[in-house]
């Protein structure tokens, strides 16, 4: 095997695994469930934003030196710090780090120990979270070797067998929007926001490795597609086995339930035990690594004044409150926060893809604050905020019922940018050639 098929393979690989998080797993079958026999159109979405969105975010940040302050201080540099905050808290504890408790709780914890509380839970869970984090160990990262190919094991073990052995008919359920719900639903992985905080390390992966210049970003690409391969086979076969289900009366099934479920269908009682297990390790694994790198953030942000080990603990006792939630609340809770977040994540990502777009100020500028202004004004009757002018005004915009208001107002704003940026470039020329 050459060099370079062999180091795009690990690195996709590291890719798949950084992406691969348990908690996302629970997304794919109950999307799948609502999609009926338009699963494959959901599928499409899902991948396009759980999947496609992380990839081009490496590859943007990837172009900046692999550094998220590169490219979001092109803005300013209190924006890409203020910025930089806000994603931390959305993967941090805010969202994912509770999700992941709540998703142990549900998947691994209340099946197999019915009498434990949900609290209870939570704070035992973080307090072997901060055992870990308090005093790193290596036993975290070795467990996290196994976890990975196991968990990638046994769901593939169920999505063979759902396939082979369907579970259920597919039925149409009507669904209206069945992209750009998918779309959305693929913000609920977080892993465009993770991916623009750890771009760096991939980055660095490829660099060490010795590659340079235009080679390190063919790498990377070749690299990506790799994890996207992985990660859409497996988020496509969990969402078909979700639309298996869309002709059985389950009534007001969690996103959790519907997993053991689905593992309990094809594997029986001992399917669910150990996929409630897999992924319950899974899940630590992944909190322990969100809170190390949330308090290392804040305490480099803060210039040391919010010490790690305190942050550690903050984020500890913010989580299990949240974490009390239960998933399917958590994620109602994020639906507004990734509504703000991702427009603007997105817009940044596109627009340092395109080096003429980047270099100009002007332009970064303007579409970025374009989106984040629109997304916070759209987000609003999230928030049980509702202004009559602004709920007519979004409902005269292009696709804003679908969820992407953002969207137009956006591109208008860059092509403005665009226009009187190349206005002021001509007339700057015409003072000079006239002076001379």
């Amino acid at each position: 095997m050459k060099k370079t098929t062999k180091d795009y393979l690990v690195i996709g690989l590291a890719l798949f695994a950084m992406f691969f998080g348990a908690g996302n797993l629970v997304f794919p079958p109950y999307l799948g469930k609502d999609m009926g026999t338009k699963f494959i159109i959901g599928a499409i979405g899902f991948v396009l934003t759980g999947v496609g969105l992380p990839f081009l975010a490496i590859l943007a940040c990837t172009r900046n030196e692999g550094s998220f302050e590169n490219m979001a201080g092109k803005v300013s540099r209190k924006f890409a710090v203020l910025c930089a905050v806000a994603i931390f808290l959305a993967i941090g504890p805010m969202l994912a780090i509770p999700r992941t408790a709540a998703t142990t709780y549900e998947l691994t914890v209340q099946p197999m120990f019915p009498a434990i509380s949900s609290l209870l839970s939570m704070i035992l869970y973080f307090a072997l979270n901060l055992c870990f984090v308090l005093k790193p160990s290596k036993i975290i990262d070795n467990i996290g070797k196994f976890l990975t190919p196991l968990l990638l094991i046994v769901l593939s073990i169920i999505i063979i067998k759902g396939i082979l052995c369907p579970i259920g008919s597919v039925i149409n359920t009507n669904v209206q929007t069945p992209l750009s719900t998918s779309l959305i639903e693929g913000y609920q992985t977080m892993d465009a926001l993770a991916a623009l905080m750890f771009a760096t390390i991939i980055t660095s992966s490829v660099i060490d490795k010795g590659y340079k210049g235009k080679d390190i970003i063919t790498l990377t690409t070749k690299a990506g597609i790799v994890a996207i391969v992985g990660l859409a086979l497996v988020y496509g076969g969990l969402m078909y086995l979700g639309a298996q289900t869309s002709s059985m009366a389950l009534g007001e099934i969690t996103k959790t339930s519907l997993l053991l479920k689905i593992s309990q269908m094809t594997l029986g009682s001992y399917g669910s035990i150990v996929i409630g297990i897999a992924i319950g390790l899974a899940c630590f694994t992944t909190s322990v690594g969100l809170i190390t790198a949330g308090a290392n953030f804040f305490d480099n942000v803060s210039d040391g004044k919010l010490p790690y080990k305190i942050n550690a603990i903050v984020i500890s006792l913010v989580s299990i409150v949240i974490g009390t939630f239960g998933v399917d609340k958590i994620v109602k809770i994020s639906v507004p926060v990734l509504s703000i977040l991702y427009p603007v994540a997105i817009t940044l990502v596109l627009i340092n893809l395109f080096k003429n777009l980047s270099k100009n100020s002007i332009v970064v500028k303007t579409s970025v604050y374009t989106a984040l202004t629109v997304s916070l004004l759209d987000s609003l009757p999230n928030l049980g905020i509702n202004i009559r002018f602004l709920k007519s005004l979004f409902g005269l915009m292009p696709l804003s019922s679908m969820g992407f208001g953002w969207v137009t107002p956006t591109i208008i704003a860059l092509i403005l940018s665009l226009i009187i940026s190349q206005v002021k470039k001509n007339n700057s020329e015409e003072v000079l050639e006239n002076r001379s």
